[in-house]
C-alpha cells in the first residue's frame, strides 16, 4: 500500500528522531530472508536497544539530511533494513551476529562517530566488547582471588570434617611452637638468675661483712 504525505512525514520525523541521538548506523541488504527470520532479528535488535527498520531510501535520506549521518546517502540503495543505537558498537553487533547465521542478510556500509565504514570497518566495529560485556570481565577479574580463596577454605574444611590434617596448618603450628620456644627458655633460666641474688644476700639480724678498705 503506498504511503501517503502524511505516512512519509511521520517517518521521516521518526528516524529523524532516533538519527538524532544515535552514534552509528548501519546498512544491509535483506533479499530473500523470510519474514519469520526478520521478526528474530527485530526482537533481537530491541533487545540491544536497536532502532531496526525497513526503509525506502529516499526518505531515510531526507531524515538523514542535516545530520552527521548525511553522508550516507549515497550508500542508500536497494532494498535496506537500517540498524540505528545511540550505543556505538550495538548496531553492528547485531546484524553482524544475524549476517553470520543467514547469509542473505549482507551488509553494505556503516557510519560511526562521522566516519563512514565499509563492510570490513562495520565487522571490526562489531567485534569490540559491549560495555556490559567489559564490565562482565572486569568483574571476572576482581573476584577471582576471591573464588580461589573460597575453595582453599572449602578444601581446608573438607578435609578437617574427614579428619585428614589440613595442609596449610602445619606451617602455622610449626611458627606456633617456634615462637612459644623463647618463652619455655626464659621460664628455665629465670629460676637459675634469681637464685643467686638470694644466696648472696644476708640473714635478717646479722651484720653484713665488712670490706676492708684499701690500703
Amino acid at each position: 500500500m503506498p504511503l501517503n504525505v502524511q505516512d512519509k512525514k511521520a517517518i521521516v520525523a521518526d528516524v529523524g528522531a532516533q538519527l538524532a541521538g544515535a552514534q552509528t548506523v548501519v546498512l544491509a541488504e535483506y533479499r530473500g530472508i523470510p519474514v519469520e527470520q526478520l521478526t528474530k532479528l527485530r526482537a533481537s535488535a530491541r533487545d540491544q536497544g536497536v532502532y531496526l527498520r525497513v526503509l525506502k531510501n529516499t526518505l531515510a535520506r531526507r531524515a538523514a539530511q542535516g545530520t552527521q549521518f548525511e553522508p550516507l546517502a549515497d550508500s542508500m540503495v536497494g532494498p535496506l533494513i537500517y540498524g540505528i543505537s545511540a550505543d556505538p558498537i550495538a548496531s553492528a553487533k547485531v546484524l553482524q551476529n544475524f549476517a553470520k547465521t543467514q547469509d542473505k542478510l549482507v551488509i553494505t556500509a556503516g557510519l560511526y562517530n562521522g566516519k563512514l565504514l565499509d563492510v570490513a570497518g562495520v565487522k571490526a566495529l562489531a567485534t569490540i566488547p559491549s560495555r556490559d560485556e567489559l564490565l562482565s570481565q572486569l568483574l571476572g577479574v576482581m573476584l577471582a582471588p576471591v573464588s580461589a580463596m573460597a575453595r582453599v577454605l572449602g578444601a581446608v574444611a573438607a578435609q578437617k570434617s574427614a579428619g585428614a590434617p589440613a595442609p596449610v596448618a602445619a606451617p602455622v603450628a610449626e611458627v606456633t611452637e617456634v615462637a612459644a620456644a623463647p618463652a619455655v627458655v626464659a621460664e628455665a633460666a629465670a629460676p637459675e638468675a634469681s637464685a643467686e641474688p638470694a644466696a648472696a644476700a644476708p640473714e635478717a639480724g646479722t651484720e653484713a661483712p665488712q670490706t676492708p678498705a684499701a690500703e
